[in-house]
């Protein structure tokens, strides 16, 4: 028995997405990401000399700073902080420009559900956009478990509020796909099976979590497709969208 969405969609469609790349001019790289009313915009500030206290010198650091649509940061904004720093960390490499520091401004526009991993791939781009050393690109998404125990993606406000759990998942693609042929990157690969990073709120089994975990890798296909499209050198600094 199929779930029926508010929005007419399958459980496994995601909504249309859109995606622009430097759209500040006073940043180093911006990028704006949508799916479907959820918009982020991300902007990138750096590398500029220094780290930040506690941070090693050794290596480049990143901060994150979460600006909610309206009102102050609050413990929410706080932990997508968190999550996104650490994302970012592990994408980027760390071990060129030692001593400076990244900041990555997140506004968020509009939120319509599936916001973490909307910041993600707006950061993602926007890291880009900026000329950012990066391993490797990644893409994200938002699995949603029902009372029923069906999976479904990238959910609305509503469906996220009436979900027994879900999860965001961030997976690596591969910086082979966004770059022309003869790169020197050929790790495409070991990257195909991978998870960046995994976030569960609710209570989910372990089959129910792997079962989310296959749904979302399955669909990561299609973000991964419209990320390397959209970064494609013959659209530099034009906006994609994909319905």
């Amino acid at each position: 028995m199929e779930i029926d969405r508010t929005d007419g969609r399958s459980p496994n469609q995601l909504r249309p997405l859109a995606c622009s790349r430097g759209i500040l001019h006073r940043s180093h790289g911006s990028a704006s990401w949508s799916q479907g009313d959820t918009r982020v915009i991300a902007a990138v500030y750096g590398p500029k000399a220094g780290t930040k206290k506690n941070e090693n010198p050794e290596r480049a650091c990143l901060e994150v700073i979460w600006k909610p649509k309206t009102g102050q940061s609050g413990k929410e904004e706080k932990e997508y902080e968190t999550i996104l720093k650490r994302t970012l960390q592990s994408i980027c490499i760390l071990t060129i420009n030692p001593n400076t520091t990244t900041s990555i401004i997140i506004q968020v526009v509009h939120d319509d559900g599936s916001l973490l991993p909307c910041a993600v791939n707006a950061a993602c781009v926007a890291l880009v956009d900026a000329g950012i050393p990066l391993k490797h690109l990644a893409v994200s998404i938002c699995c949603c478990l029902a009372t029923c125990g069906h999976v479904i993606l990238d959910p609305t406000k509503l469906e996220e509020e009436k979900m027994k759990a879900f999860a965001y998942l961030v997976f690596p693609n591969s910086i082979n796909s966004i770059l022309p042929e003869g790169s020197s990157h050929t790790k495409s690969k070991q990257l195909e099976d991978g998870l960046v990073t995994s976030v569960t709120h609710g209570g989910m089994s372990v089959e129910d979590y792997f079962h989310c975990l296959d749904r979302g890798r399955a669909a990561t296909a299609r973000l991964s497709d419209f990320l390397r499209k959209n970064l494609q050198p013959q659209v530099l600094g034009e906006g994609s969208k994909a319905g």
